[in-house]
This record gives C-alpha cells, sequence and structure tokens, in this order.
C-alpha cells in the first residue's frame, strides 16, 4: 500500500483499504501489506469514489461586489471552496447555489465547481471571485491560465525576516512522505514563484505581504517555510506557537485585480483583515523589543 499511495500516487493508503476489490502481484491474490520488489507485476482493481452530494445550501456569504457576471465573497477561514472526499456540505459553492439557484441548472446537475475559477485553502480568508454563467467561468478562467491577474497576500510569520524583500522561486511537488503537504525539496515538480515584502518586523514576528506569480497549491505557505519563517498558525508546515497557541492561520487573501465583463479596465477587489489577524498583530506589536 506504501507503494501504491506514496510511489504511484494512485490512491491514500485510507482509500487504497475502503475502496480495494482485488489485488494481485504477479498472478497471486495478496493484501496490502505485501512487500514489493522491482519486477513485479501489479495488477489493483478498486472501486469509484462514492458521490459527493452537492445540493445548495443556506450559508450566509460576506458579498464584497456582484453584478449580472460575477460574485466576489470575501471568505472566513475554515470554508471549503467546493465539496469534495470529506467535505461534502458547508462549502462555499454550496452556498453560492443557494443564493443564485440558476448556477445548478446553468452549469449542469452535479457539477462540484459551479462557477469556480481560482481556490483559497480551507485555512485562509479572503477574496475569491466565481462566475455567474460557464461563458463568464471561461473569460476568468482564461486569465489565471495566462497569469494576467495580480494577487496579494497579508501573512504573519515567525522570526525575524534577515531580508526586507525578495522573490522566492522553486519547485513544489507533493511530499511523499505525508500526500497533505507539498516540498520544495524536489527535483521535479511545478515551478512555483513568489515575491514578498516585509511590511514590518516585530519581537520574534513579521507582517508580510506576499505577492504569487504561479499559484500552486500551499504555494505561500511553502515558499515562507522554505525560508526558516512558517506561517503563524499553520496547522500542517508550522509548530505550536508557545505564545498564540490558539492562533488560526495567518494567512490572508488581501486583494485580487483582474477584469470583468463590461469594464475595459482590470478591477481590484479588497478584503479587509479577519479580526482575530487583527487581534494578533495588537497582541504582537505590544511584546517587548528583543
Amino acid at each position: 500500500d506504501r507503494y501504491l499511495s506514496e510511489i504511484k500516487e494512485i490512491l491514500s493508503r485510507s482509500q487504497l483499504k475502503s475502496r480495494l476489490v482485488g489485488l494481485t502481484i504477479n498472478g497471486r491474490e495478496e493484501k496490502l501489506s505485501r512487500k514489493v520488489a522491482a519486477g513485479d507485476r501489479i495488477v489493483l482493481t478498486y472501486d469509484d469514489p462514492p458521490e459527493p452530494t452537492h445540493a445548495a445550501e443556506d450559508i450566509p456569504l460576506d458579498i464584497l461586489y456582484e453584478d449580472d457576471d460575477v460574485v466576489v465573497v470575501d471568505k472566513p477561514r475554515g470554508m471549503v471552496v467546493h465539496p469534495a472526499a470529506g467535505n461534502h456540505t458547508g462549502t462555499l459553492v454550496q452556498g453560492l447555489m443557494y443564493r443564485y439557484r440558476s448556477m445548478t441548472s446553468d452549469f449542469g446537475e452535479g457539477n462540484a465547481r459551479p462557477g469556480i475559477v481560482h481556490r483559497l485553502d480551507k485555512d485562509t480568508s479572503g477574496v475569491i471571485i466565481a462566475a455567474k454563467s460557464p461563458e463568464v467561468q471561461r473569460f476568468l478562467a482564461d486569465q489565471f491560465k495566462k497569469k494576467s491577474t495580480a494577487k496579494k497576500y497579508l501573512a504573519v510569520v515567525r522570526g525575524r525576516m534577515p531580508e526586507t524583500s525578495g522573490t522566492i522561486g522553486t519547485l513544489l511537488a507533493r511530499d511523499p512522505r505525508n500526500r497533505k503537504r507539498f516540498t520544495w525539496k524536489t527535483e521535479t515538480g511545478k515551478k512555483a514563484v513568489t515575491r514578498y515584502r516585509v511590511l514590518r518586523q516585530y519581537a520574534g514576528y513579521a507582517f508580510v505581504l506576499a505577492l504569487p506569480e504561479t499559484g500552486r497549491t500551499h504555494q505561500i505557505r511553502v515558499h515562507l517555510l522554505s525560508t526558516g519563517h512558517p506561517v503563524l498558525g499553520d496547522p500542517v508546515y508550522g509548530r505550536r506557537d508557545h505564545l498564540f497557541p490558539g492562533a488560526g492561520l495567518m494567512l490572508h487573501a488581501y486583494s485580487l485585480t483582474m477584469r470583468i465583463p463590461g469594464r475595459e479596465e482590470p478591477v481590484t477587489f479588497r478584503s479587509p483583515l479577519p479580526d482575530d489577524m487583527k487581534r494578533v498583530l495588537r497582541d504582537i506589536a505590544a511584546l517587548p523589543e528583543e
């Protein structure tokens, strides 16, 4: 099971156990615990995953902007963008489907991502835009594909940043030892580039502006970690902070700039810092200087 999940990346080990139908190695039925060797011929049969429900839900949404074509939402920390394994309810998409009933029919029944053109991690708050029709979805998605959008993130990181600004460029790949994480310590993967600027340095912490030039999963979190300064409150890449043990992920999608239908010039949408992030910054500012 480790070979199939970590090397071949077919399914996670838990999915292999729950969805396994049959496994043969060199023509003989075997268990997932069977050790493998070079030259073994493995035939794996497994069930399709259960179909998640995509029912609309009456979920309060903080709307930053909307017109006939798009809606811009201030996504709270903890909300998943679209239904997927382990998150079948309470998602942004289901809230949008309830608010805009036509989205279900316009994008087709069973579509798990109607209107979605980009995403934010569950633990990241801030600006996210969605389309109200397939035509507008293609219009917006094309800009993300061509990297003609501009995104700004604000983060509180641990430690004193040695440089006031810089550019981080690495390859990013899924961590073979933990599929929930990504790593820059790889010779394969996708190119990722993040520019950053330190807005204020505190005693043991820094307030950072991050400007991603690519849009890889967990990119900013991993890139800041690679400098030795993980985002405060990161449940995946950070360690519990003794001064702020209950802090959530201090990463916020502050602004998004892009073109929308009916406007000749790009439009910038902004989201204010969430209250808990403001409180953490106030508490950090009150710490004695090192």
